[in-house]
């Protein structure tokens, strides 16, 4: 195994956290990012206990200030992975939708990773190697309703990355997209409340009927699946594959 340094957005909790435990846990050189220090901090405190070795730093991806300070800490670090995972939600009908949130999901979806991809592309050509690895999301293929500056992020996403693969062609840089269908971390949970008051049902039955309904194998996606799909990506093995979108979907889309 080609042991490497890969930098993660968004890693302080849920599926950014859940790779980099994965890849720390394989021997992986890991830089955890995430929106504030206090939010790393604890990040890292947990992968100690773990006997996990990270480092980390605060990025807030909407802010080209963040970005700089970040590029001046890693000047002497060669990043072979970046995983662009950071995110947020927000669920309301698009009369509701406050503009303000609406520009930030994009902000962070969409912008965050064309901003982290443009500092760190130079440094992955010179050297002649790098993965970029985006977290997107089943709703980068199909809409639900209630989530329209989610899944416009998340289309756009899909659309950035195959520009880019075409780009960076001429080199071993490889840019893909992990889609996956509904997995059980904090986000999703906090969507279930929120899908559960706009469609004036309980939480079980937006489980149920709204989140699994549309998957033939009626399960979560599990933050080890997305971990193993990183590895792969990462991986020398990956290196003709580009611009794809890898879809971990139960079925979803296949019916």
């Amino acid at each position: 195994m080609t042991v490497q340094t890969m930098l993660i957005t968004g890693a302080a909790s849920g599926i950014g956290f859940g790779v980099a435990k994965a890849m720390a846990q394989k021997g992986h050189h890991i830089i955890i990012t995430d929106i504030n220090q206090a939010r790393v901090d604890d990040a890292l405190a947990k992968l100690a206990k773990e006997g996990l070795n990270a480092c980390g730093y605060p990025l807030d991806v909407t802010s080209i200030d963040d970005l700089e300070r970040l590029m001046a800490n890693i000047e002497n670090i060669d990043i072979d992975v970046l995983v662009n995972n950071a995110g947020i939600q927000h669920v309301s009908r698009l009369e509701d939708f406050p503009m303000d949130k609406w520009q930030l999901i994009l902000d962070i979806l969409l912008v965050g990773p064309a901003r982290t991809c443009q500092r760190m592309l130079p440094k992955m050509r010179a050297k002649g190697f790098g993965r970029i690895i985006n977290i997107g999301s089943i709703h980068g293929l199909v809409a639900s309703p209630f989530k329209s500056a989610y899944v416009s992020a998340k289309h756009g996403l899909l659309g950035f990355s195959k520009v880019i693969a075409l780009e960076t062609a001429d080199t071993d840089i490889t840019i893909n997209t992990i889609c996956p269908a509904y997995v059980k971390t904090a986000l999703v949970e906090q969507q279930i409340a929120d899908q559960a008051k706009q469609h004036g049902m309980s939480e079980a039955e937006v489980v149920d009927k709204i989140m699994l309904e549309p998957m033939p194998k009626k399960s979560f996606i599990d933050i080890e699946e997305i971990a193993h799909t990183v590895e792969f990506l990462a991986s020398s093995h990956a290196c003709n594959m580009t611009g794809q979108a890898l879809v971990l979907d139960g079925g979803w889309t296949v019916k």
